[in-house]
């Protein structure tokens, strides 16, 4: 079993945007960076919070290492009574007067006391009864290196600090102690805090980024703006500064455009070329023909002339439009359509046909209006050719699209009827006038143009030719 690298596995799960690439990417980092960043800083503020709290109790250890003498008891102080005299060598505590918060509030987690080969000597007025339970004695020896557990017998978490040492041949620990909430809670209200700011932090990032990419995108956006406009006709080239990154790609598409116009020069100068070489020798064969006697052999003659001449006509049209399709106009539909229908309906054949146009105010398509006139008076024309009494004429737009239905209440076609009259030259009826290239040419000519051309079945019963252009676009 093959796997796809992780990147082309993150490009196909993002498609082909690369804007949301560029933040997706983004936000995945700020994602994994904000996390890390705050595990981070919460290790730190531990550290620092343990810190406060380890320097608080290693104080009161001092304090109560120095209230420890040996010898005589001290004089009184006024006020307190003088204690009884001990031996030289016994250890004597003095409090140095009340005992000072946070020491002072019973059960408040702030406790201390001093043991003496085992046996406690004194204890803060906080402990009171309550016994200590170390949870890990065996760390006792040695410097207070580091806060250890610990609870009292109200089952409250504690944290000790532990001082061991000897004087008078007697040893001596001193525990002093602070509730874990002295630590938690700062730690938390620290944690929440940084949490919040960094959950601030990522959200911003992440807006700046969006920003940042739609800011850092926007050349581009206007390069395919630029390049649409050239492709529709409206410029001959891209015009404007352009970020140095792209400026090489802008040449080099500004020399491709002016490479395609010069090919476009020379076919139409070919196709120009080519017209009017044909033009002469065919008027003097037919000419000719028509100078022989009245026959057979001058009538066959007569139709392949006929025949070169249409086919002629029609890949000169052909070529022309393709070389127009580079250089891309706008025509109105409906001005267009307006006058082709009433022309139309104005030299008919049969008078039992009228054309019903059905078009709004005006409606822009990107393509030439000679070519738009040529592809609507082929419908049209063939529509009314074939319909009863009624041929049915609309346009609307589409999004980038404009349609335009032509149809007649004729008989109609069917699926392989349909796929006869699309080839040049072919006809379903030889008794009806035409060469058979105008259902083609049309066809060609909206295929040229980006558009097609559909045939089904019309609203009025017969055959609805629908032509689909593209849509001009409004600077």
């Amino acid at each position: 079993m093959t796997h796809r690298p992780f990147s082309r596995r993150f490009a196909r799960l993002f498609g082909g945007s690369l804007r949301a690439r560029l933040v997706a990417s983004a936000v995945l980092f700020v994602l994994v960076a904000i996390p890390l960043t705050g595990l981070v800083l919460a290790h730190v503020l531990e550290g620092i919070v343990r810190a406060e709290v380890a320097t608080r109790l290693d104080l009161q250890l001092s304090t109560l290492r120095a209230a420890l003498t040996e010898g005589e008891r001290p004089p009184p102080r006024p006020g307190r009574p003088r204690g009884d005299a001990r031996p030289e060598g016994d250890l004597n505590f003095d409090r140095f007067g009340p005992e000072p918060p946070p020491f002072n509030g019973p059960g408040s987690g702030w406790y201390w006391r001093i043991l003496v080969d085992g046996q406690e000597m004194a204890s803060s007025r906080s402990l009171g009864p309550r016994s200590l339970d170390m949870v890990d004695p065996e760390e006792e020896d040695g410097p207070p290196h580091r806060l250890r557990p610990a609870q009292d017998e109200d089952g409250q978490a504690l944290l000790v600090r532990s001082l061991r040492f000897e004087r008078g041949g007697k040893d001596i620990r001193i525990d002093v102690t602070a509730p874990r909430a002295a630590l938690n809670a700062p730690l938390r209200d620290a944690i929440l805090a940084v949490a919040l700011t960094l959950a601030g932090l990522g959200l911003l990032l992440i807006g700046a980024i969006v920003f940042q990419v739609r800011f850092g995108l926007l050349p581009l956006e206007h390069l395919r703006g630029a390049l649409k406009a050239v492709r529709e006709g409206r410029r001959e080239r891209i015009e404007g500064p352009q970020p140095a990154e792209l400026k090489p790609l802008v040449d080099e598409l500004n020399a491709l455009i002016a490479q395609d116009a010069a090919h476009l020069r020379q076919a139409r100068l070919h196709v120009a070329n080519l017209a009017h070489g044909l033009k002469t020798p065919l008027a003097t064969l037919s000419a000719a023909a028509e100078r022989l006697d009245a026959g057979e052999r001058q009538a066959e003659m007569l139709g392949l002339l006929d025949l070169m001449d249409r086919r002629i006509r029609h890949h000169l049209r052909r070529a022309r439009t393709a070389a127009l399709g580079g250089t891309r106009r706008q025509a109105d539909v409906a001005r267009h359509g307006r006058d082709l229908a009433a022309m139309l309906d104005k030299f008919r054949e049969n008078e039992a046909v009228r054309i019903e146009a059905r078009l709004p105010e005006t409606l822009p398509a990107g393509v030439d209006g000679e070519d738009l006139d040529e592809m609507l008076g082929n419908l049209l024309d063939n529509a009314r050719r074939h319909a009863r009494s009624l041929v049915t004429f609309d346009a609307a737009s589409q999004g980038r699209e404009v349609l335009i239905r032509i149809g007649d209440d004729g008989p109609g076609l069917s699926e392989a009827e349909i796929a006869t009259v699309r080839q040049p030259g072919r006809r379903l009826d030889e008794s009806q006038p035409g060469h058979g290239f105008g259902i083609p040419i049309t066809a060609e000519i909206a295929e040229l143009y980006g558009g097609r051309l559909e045939f089904g079945r019309a609203g009025v019963g017969g055959l609805e030719a629908r032509l689909v252009l593209p849509a001009a676009t409004v600077e």
